[in-house]
């Protein structure tokens, strides 16, 4: 009996070797994709950041003026009214879940700080962010993967124009400096949000809630807040148009580089702020 069980046995150890190779060989390609995209991205990061030096010491190259106003106007200026109504309902949201905690501690005017410190220091930036990742970056990859497949890309390098310089950093920049901007805006509007609850739904008073307010904030606060403003800015875009200037296949290609922007946009991020927010309370920010 064991003897005829014996090949069976030997097959079905085949079998868990031959399982075991493809997870290996499958895991090896995931890992190797991710090597070569992340290769590719920081390639491009360094072409930007080339031709950014090259603008800075007034080389022959400079990134034209006009391109980054249409692009700030396009990225910033167009998305204010959804990152102000959101960030109003951020507020408003914190304020209500906070304030049956902190009243039952006796500390209902501690809203005003806990708001304050969230929203400058994390949700201003970190909301803006993914909101600007579907407003503006599926517009950025969209628009160059169909430049890609309309081979403008390639009209551009035929006459000596670079992309990289006429196509890329002006996004780039204009997408980091924006998103600055709007993480200000953001930051007055959600504490703005928190203010309105305040006052007309727990009956705190006006001035006391401001006052508040500016005691809990510190230098530290808007410093952490912007600094990740600008880097969100930078990885929206770059991705971006990353994953714009490597479409193919038509119009389907366009449509899986918009999501996967989107997608692939809303993990760096929060990875992103993972990490600075561990680095900034080790150093005691």
């Amino acid at each position: 009996m064991s003897a005829a069980l014996r090949p069976l046995r030997a097959a079905s150890a085949r079998q868990r070797v031959a399982a075991l190779g493809a997870v290996v060989r499958t895991g090896a390609v995931r890992v190797r994709q991710v090597v070569v995209y992340t290769g590719g991205v920081v390639r491009l990061f360094l072409a930007i950041g080339q031709r950014i030096v090259w603008t800075a010491h007034g080389g022959p190259h400079r990134i034209r003026t006009a391109a980054l106003v249409q692009q700030a106007v396009r990225v910033g200026v167009r998305s204010i009214p959804i990152i102000v109504l959101v960030q109003v309902f951020i507020g408003i949201i914190l304020a209500l879940n906070l304030a049956p905690t902190l009243e039952m501690y006796g500390s209902l005017e501690r809203v005003a700080d806990v708001v304050a410190i969230a929203v400058f220091r994390e949700l201003g930036a970190l909301i803006s962010a993914v909101i600007l990742s579907g407003f503006a970056g599926a517009s950025i990859a969209a628009e160059l993967g169909a430049m890609v497949e309309g081979e403008e890309i390639k009209a551009l390098k035929a006459h000596a124009l670079d992309p990289i310089r006429f196509l890329v950093v002006p996004r780039v920049v204009a997408t980091t400096v924006m998103l600055v901007g709007l993480t200000v805006l953001a930051d007055v509007v959600g504490v703005f949000g928190g203010f309105l609850t305040g006052v007309f739904v727990l009956d705190l008073n006006p001035m006391a809630y401001i006052d508040q307010t500016r005691a809990a904030l510190t230098p530290h606060d808007y410093f952490t807040g912007l600094f990740k403003a600008g880097v969100f800015g930078a990885i929206i875009a770059g991705l971006a148009c990353h994953e714009g200037l490597n479409v193919s296949g038509g119009a389907e290609g366009v449509g899986r580089a918009t999501t996967m922007t989107v997608v692939k946009s809303i993990v760096c991020l929060i990875g992103a702020d993972c990490i600075f927010t561990a680095i900034f309370y080790v150093v005691g920010w």
